[in-house]
């Protein structure tokens, strides 16, 4: 039997995985039928200024379509962003699920039907906002618009999200607080559904999810018992195992490429 080379480690020094996230991936990686599930930005991808800029690390980029080759291996993205910009950033190939809009557009298409006025309606809106205050910008999705503060004073990434959540009050639309973002969609849906949704599609006992946002939360509350959630970086959470950074989630998907090999 030929080994398979193993794909590139990233060239960024990586801290050891906590020995406590290790040992449950270790345990995870010996079942039968595994998906493995990752936010894209602040997961894969470290956090840029300008969202067009976001990269998944190298390793990262390389070790989930090696795990989605193996068998009895399920690999995904769920993102916030939309399809077709999840698809052009993370340059993951077809073997990869890709899951946009917080679980509302899948490759197959939307889960639900998009008001499209009411979508227009709030990118209106928002742009408004926006103009008033130097730094804010605004996202349109397929589904959804965010309101970006990152790169605007506090004061005036502040009062930016305060005009928009008064605004808000008058659309037919559900809001989501992120890391200086906040989305408002037209679909309902969340990262747990599209978990619930994959893990019915592709028959996986086990799910292994890194997140890093106030919206992978949700993908959180939906682990079973023999689930591991990993959440990336500070912060309240309902997962069971934290990381520190990207660098250490290229570093657990590595490790489970590994174990994953393993066994096959």
């Amino acid at each position: 039997m030929t080994t398979k080379p193993t794909p590139n480690r990233p060239s960024e020094k990586v801290s050891p995985l906590p020995d406590e996230v290790s040992t449950a991936l270790r345990a995870a990686a010996a079942v039968p039928d595994l998906l493995v599930a990752c936010d894209f930005d602040g997961t894969m991808a470290p956090i840029v200024n300008h969202p067009p800029d976001a990269r998944p690390l190298p390793a990262a980029a390389a070790a989930l379509p090696a795990l989605a080759g193996l068998p009895g291996t399920t690999a995904a993205l769920i993102s916030g962003r939309a399809l077709a910009d999840l698809a052009r950033l993370s340059g993951m190939p077809p073997t990869v699920h890709l899951v946009g809009s917080h679980g509302a557009e899948f490759s197959t298409g939307f889960t639900r039907d998009i008001d499209e006025q009411a979508l227009a309606t709030i990118k209106t809106e928002l742009t408004a906002i926006a103009s008033r205050y130097p730094g804010v910008t605004v996202e349109p999705k397929l589904a959804s618009v965010a309101l970006h503060v990152r790169n605007a004073s506090a004061e005036d990434g502040a009062a930016a999200l305060a005009d928009a959540e008064a605004a808000a009050q008058s659309w037919d639309a559900e809001a989501t607080a992120g890391k200086a973002v906040l989305e408002f969609a037209v679909i309902t849906t969340d990262k747990g559904e599209a978990i619930d949704i994959l893990r019915e599609r592709t028959g996986s006992t086990t799910v292994i999810y890194f997140g890093d946002d106030v919206t992978d939360e949700k993908a959180f509350r939906r682990m079973r018992d023999t689930d591991v959630a990993v959440k990336v970086g500070p912060g309240d959470t309902l997962a069971g195992f934290r990381v520190a950074a990207p660098e250490d989630v290229a570093a657990a998907l590595g490790l489970l490429l590994d174990e994953r090999r393993a066994r096959s």
